[in-house]
């Protein structure tokens, strides 16, 4: 079971095993590393103080410190991509929308009318 990819956060980095599970390492206060139980993943990003993956029916599952909400991707569904930046949490659909979650004081979050990203 070889490292597929591998993403870092602030204190944490994480790695997805090409088997589809995700192993992570560095500080946990937070329960950013708390991963193990993570099947059919596809994708892993590590923000600030949370991890996100993507599962292979595109569904995205996140772990960590959920202030602001950027751990609240429990209902998104048709993901091809996510990425996690400091406090907020970004996926892009399929049909190319984008959805974002997490702190939005500096419009990070503002892409709700963001079409044909590829």
């Amino acid at each position: 079971m070889g490292i597929a990819q591998i993403a870092a956060g602030y204190y944490h980095t994480v790695g997805l095993r090409s088997d589809g599970t995700v192993v992570a390492a560095g500080e946990h206060d937070d329960g950013q590393c708390n991963v193990g139980a993570w099947m059919d993943i596809m994708q892993v990003a590590a923000g600030g103080y949370h991890t996100v993956g993507r599962r292979t029916d595109g569904s995205v599952v996140a772990m960590g410190n959920s202030n602001f909400g950027k751990c609240d991707v429990g209902d998104w569904a048709a993901i091809n991509k996510v990425a996690a930046g400091g406090h907020h949490t970004a996926g892009l659909k399929s049909d190319g929308t984008v959805v974002a979650v997490g702190w939005n004081d500096y419009g990070q979050c503002d892409v709700s009318d963001w079409t044909d990203i590829i």
